[in-house]
């Protein structure tokens, strides 16, 4: 061991773990940073698996989404502006991503997301709590894809109204609109339940 390695070894006895921009990441995983872009990857896997689960209703279809989402940020990198956050930027490949897959298969019936957690000891109040998720995630399946885009954009990832146009690109307006006629058309679908 050098006299500098010794040195420097005894300074650097504890790891520091030292808190990231995602702005710093993708500027480094543009130069060239695999890790960078895999610490993007770790931040936000979990949030753009949820959209993609909630917009496709299928694990297995959720999951090839989302790792194509990634894919096409990391060939889009060199093109992000950073006009909105990274996370806008990736809710808005994936939710592209599964308003692809959804155009591609009209007719075909979506599977049930149950990722609703609920601690209940009482198997009968379980089982009807169950019965009543599955009801609205059937009803949040048969909206028209723009509109479950917005729904689950809004209630179930808590974007504002400003974050889902610039995600969605389309007007604040038309945010607003759609997301009144996806609860209205849930509501409708789910009220044996109220």
């Amino acid at each position: 061991m050098s006299e500098k390695q010794r040195a420097y070894g005894a300074y650097r006895r504890e790891a520091v773990v030292v808190w990231v921009d995602d702005e710093v990441l993708v500027g480094a995983a543009r130069a060239g940073d695999d890790a960078a872009f895999s610490e993007l990857v770790r931040r936000h896997e979990a949030r753009v698996y949820r959209v993609a689960l909630r917009m496709l209703g299928s694990d297995a279809d959720a999951q090839d989404a989302a790792q194509e989402a990634f894919v096409s940020a990391w060939l889009a990198l060199a093109r992000f502006r950073g006009e909105s956050s990274v996370a806008t930027w990736l809710y808005r490949i994936v939710t592209n991503r599964c308003l692809s897959r959804l155009a591609s298969r009209p007719d075909e019936p979506l599977g049930q997301a149950r990722d609703i957690a609920v601690e209940v000891h009482d198997p009968a109040r379980l089982a009807e709590h169950r019965a009543h998720a599955d009801a609205i995630s059937r009803a949040v399946a048969a909206l028209p894809a723009d509109q479950r885009a917005t729904l689950v954009l809004r209630d179930y990832e808590g974007l504002s109204y400003e974050e889902i146009a610039v995600v969605l690109r389309i007007g604040v307006g038309a945010v607003k609109s759609r997301i009144h006629r996806a609860r209205r058309d849930v509501l409708k679908r789910t009220l044996a339940w109220r």
